[in-house]
């Protein structure tokens, strides 16, 4: 199909569905990429696990405190 070919309201429609989408990656650049097999794993495997670590910890680690 030729955009010759589409309607006003068809025409506005694809715009703003092009600007939405440009405005999205401008926004997150990682906006519709999908995280590997493995990783989704590992975040599985870390969600089902009881094991927690305070939040004061993690930023001891970090360097955060």
């Amino acid at each position: 199909m030729k955009v010759a070919d589409l309607s006003k309201e068809e025409l506005k429609a694809l715009i703003g569905e092009v600007i939405e989408e440009k405005f999205r990656e401008l926004i997150d650049p990682d906006y519709g990429l999908e995280f590997q097999e493995d990783f989704v794993q590992d975040l599985e495997t870390s969600i089902a696990s009881k094991e927690r670590i305070p939040f004061d910890e993690v930023k001891k680690r970090l360097g955060l405190s």
